[in-house]
C-alpha cells in the first residue's frame, strides 16, 4: 500500500493518510507556455487529482525549451527532500532538434537512475515523433519510453497528447495555440482528462 493511501474497510473509496508531493519535470508543455499560470498543465492536473480525492501537491519543474539532456542536468535540483515522486515528460524538444533517440534514451535513463538513488518513484510520460526524420527515427523515439519503463520497472503513461488524438485536424485550432506546438487552456483540460487516471494510479502506489 502506498505512503499516502490507506484503504478503509468500511469506506467507499481511498483514505489519504499523508500528502504526496510530486515534481513534474518537463519542458514548455509542463511549464505552461503561453498560458496564465493557473491554466497550465501542472495546476490543471493538481485540480483534477484533488477532485478525485487525492491528497497531492504538484511542483512545476517544467522549463521551456528543455531537452532530455537539460532535464538530466537539473534533476538533482528537482529531487529535494520533500519530493516523494516525479513525473518525467521530456523529449519533444529532442525531436525538434533531431537528437539521436539513443542519446535521448540515455538521458532519460540517467534521470530515472538519479530518482531511484533518492528513493523517488517515477511516472514516465511518452511523446511521439512525427515522420519528418523517417520511420526508423520515429520507431526508435516512440519506442524508447516503453522500453525504459520495462527495463527499470517504472510507471508509464504512453502518450502526453493522448487526449488530443481524436481531435479532427480541421478543429485543432480549438485546442492548440497559434504555434501548433502548445495546447491552449481547452487543450490542457483534454490532456489532463486523459493523463489524469495514469497519474492517480501512480500516486496511489507511492510508498
Amino acid at each position: 500500500m502506498g505512503k499516502a493511501l490507506a484503504v478503509g474497510l468500511f469506506m467507499g473509496g481511498p483514505v489519504w493518510a499523508e500528502e504526496v508531493v510530486v515534481a513534474a519535470l518537463g519542458d514548455s508543455l509542463t511549464h505552461g507556455y503561453g498560458l496564465a499560470p493557473e491554466k497550465g498543465f501542472v495546476p490543471a492536473l493538481e485540480r483534477w487529482l484533488t477532485a478525485q480525492g487525492a491528497d497531492v501537491r504538484l511542483i512545476n519543474a517544467g522549463v521551456s525549451g528543455d531537452t532530455t539532456q537539460g532535464g538530466l542536468a537539473r534533476v538533482g535540483w528537482t529531487l529535494t527532500p520533500e519530493v516523494d515522486a516525479m513525473i518525467v515528460a521530456l523529449g519533444g524538444n529532442d525531436v525538434l532538434r533531431a537528437i539521436d533517440p539513443a542519446v535521448s534514451r540515455g538521458n532519460l535513463a540517467g534521470i530515472i537512475e538519479a530518482a531511484r538513488a533518492q528513493g523517488v518513484e517515477i511516472l514516465l510520460v511518452g511523446m511521439r515523433a512525427p515522420l519528418n526524420y523517417g520511420a526508423a527515427y520515429k520507431e526508435a523515439f516512440d519506442g524508447m519510453y516503453g522500453a525504459l519503463s520495462e527495463e527499470y520497472g517504472v510507471a508509464l503513461a504512453p502518450d502526453f497528447f493522448e487526449g488530443l488524438r481524436d481531435v479532427p485536424t480541421e478543429e485543432m485550432g480549438s485546442v492548440m495555440q497559434g504555434d501548433g506546438l502548445h495546447p491552449n487552456a481547452a487543450g490542457v483540460e483534454r490532456i489532463v482528462e486523459a493523463l489524469g487516471p495514469y497519474v492517480l494510479q501512480f500516486v496511489e502506489g507511492v510508498d
